[in-house]
């Protein structure tokens, strides 16, 4: 690119404007200068990068190119950049140089072997080796009879493994040098080889370049930033300033911000403590009688087996109050006193006293009630829950969960659903509904439906604690208590429809999530 071109109207002695275009003269930077003082030593000369790098005396190619590129923008240089593709052998290439190739091995074997059947070869490599190898032999015409490996033509295929691993120690050459047919056969396993591109690039003065008098290559300091302290100076009248283009895009800066899951915790917790709720925070590992007991989980319930909770080997058992053994075990096996039949059966103290993670946070709730059963409370919490669920779209085995509970005198359903619809609508989704679903430790209950993008969607659930989940506890007042899942409501508010891309390291995606 030439320099720019400047048009300067004149009026001549008649009066007649008349159009001049002149040429401006570019601003340097000083290694621009540099660059071109030495071109200017041998005008005739393609110089390299190592060339110019030692003239200069700079230890920074980028320093080199950045000039040349700056020059040649100006005409005052001319750049011709080289491209040169090289074949190399990569990982697994490099192995099969030591070691030979997987095919040959395992042809060499099928050659030496008394009984080269399959199931000897199974046992002579390891199973990622002798699946893959047997499949390269056989597409070069190693067949597999009645479970023993043969070959109509052997010689060719000893030819086939020769060349491939000839081609191997011609490596690495030039692209183009490189044998099409073996190229592309490599290209197709993985590792085997890999291509890689270099750039070189030599730069000649133009004759622009070569006018332009030695006086003006000086070095001098260039001010890119006004100061206070330039301006109350004299300095600045004989300083030169570095030219900035305004008109190029300039890039976005880019800042810290909360994850999206941490800043919808933030929001959740938030609108409770507005709503006038207190905060609970408490630990992952629990037993199975809070866990599950204490909220009249049968023991012989399904959710308690492996498949869905973690049961700990460090605790396995963490003792509990006999009292409270005791008060669960009569809820459980006949009501107690509170007119249940209960679950039947026989309770087991040493099932109750199980350690696990817990599976819901409901599992703190209780405990903060059981230590305050005659305090009215507002108190909700916002952690992780653990349960062992197969990884997709929907589900994952440590997630969040969203708990609330409410007890003091007169707590009944109307307040449970107003309280509901009052949080979803300060989340931004006012269309709210219930209908009647069954939970173990509640009566009534609720499932919670959101109306997004035209469709009814299940978030969570809700009830009044049981008599048999109360009682036991002392707890003589309505306790109101919903519980929903922390990620299910981040698909919905984020627009997703994989709950696992709110784990994926994706700095792009994570840079474009909207401001929660």
């Amino acid at each position: 690119m030439n320099r720019p071109i400047i048009p300067i109207t004149r009026t001549d002695l008649k009066g007649v404007e008349r159009t001049q275009h002149i040429m401006e003269a570019p601003v340097l930077l000083n290694p621009e200068r540099k660059m071109l003082g030495v071109m200017q030593s041998d005008a005739t000369k393609k110089w390299s990068l190592t060339e110019v790098l030692e003239a200069c005396n700079w230890n920074d190619q980028a320093v080199a190119v950045g000039a040349g590129h700056g020059l040649t923008n100006y005409g005052l240089a001319e750049t011709v950049e080289h491209v040169v593709r090289t074949v190399s052998p990569g990982s697994e290439g490099s192995k099969a140089l030591q070691e030979g190739l997987l095919e040959q091995r395992l042809w060499t074997w099928i050659k030496n072997a008394e009984s080269p059947s399959m199931a000897n070869l199974q046992s002579a490599f390891e199973r990622h080796e002798a699946g893959p190898g047997v499949g390269l032999l056989k597409r070069i015409g190693v067949s597999l009879n009645a479970g023993v490996f043969e070959a109509a033509d052997a010689a060719s295929v000893d030819a086939v493994l020769a060349a491939r691993t000839a081609f191997l120690t011609t490596l690495p050459c030039a692209f183009e040098h490189a044998d099409v047919d073996m190229m592309e056969h490599f290209k197709s396993r993985r590792n085997l080889i890999e291509v890689t591109e270099s750039t070189t690039r030599t730069w000649s003065i133009t004759a622009q370049g070569s006018a332009i008098a030695p006086e003006e290559l000086q070095e001098k300091q260039a001010i890119a930033e006004i100061t206070t302290e330039l301006l109350q100076s004299e300095a600045w009248k004989e300083a030169e300033f570095r030219s900035f283009d305004v008109t190029l895009e300039s890039a976005t800066p880019r800042t810290g911000r909360s994850h999206p899951m941490q800043a919808l915790i933030e929001r959740v917790r938030a609108i409770f403590l507005e709503m006038g709720f207190s905060e609970l925070v408490d630990d992952y590992v629990q037993t199975a009688g809070w866990n599950m007991d204490a909220l009249f989980i049968p023991q012989d319930h399904p959710a308690r087996e492996m498949q869905d909770t973690f049961y700990l080997d460090s605790p396995a058992s963490i003792p509990l109050p006999e009292d409270l053994v005791k008060a669960w075990g009569d809820i459980h096996e006949h009501g107690g006193t509170t007119g249940s039949v209960g679950w039947g059966g026989s309770f087991s103290k040493a099932t109750s006293e199980k350690g696990l993670l817990r599976t819901h946070t409901t599992v703190n709730t209780i405990q903060y009630l059981a230590q305050h059963p005659d305090e009215a409370c507002r108190v909700f919490s916002v952690d992780r829950v653990f349960r062992k669920e197969a990884i997709d779209r929907t589900h994952l085995p440590e997630f969040h969960q969203i708990e609330g509970i409410i007890m003091e005198e007169g707590a009944n359903l109307q307040m449970l659903v107003t309280t509901l619809k009052t949080f979803y609508a300060k989340m931004g989704y006012p269309e709210v509904r219930v209908r009647p679903a069954y939970f173990p430790y509640t009566e009534p209950s609720l499932e919670i439906e959101v109306k997004w993008r035209g469709t009814w969607l299940e978030l969570g659930g809700a009830g009044i604690f049981r008599p048999e989940v109360t009682e036991p506890l002392g707890i003589t007042t309505p306790v109101l208590a919903w519980g929903m899942g922390l990620e299910r409501l981040a698909m919905l508010v984020l627009g997703l429809d994989d709950i696992r891309q709110l784990y994926i390291s994706d700095i792009e995606w994570l840079r474009n999530q909207p401001i929660l």
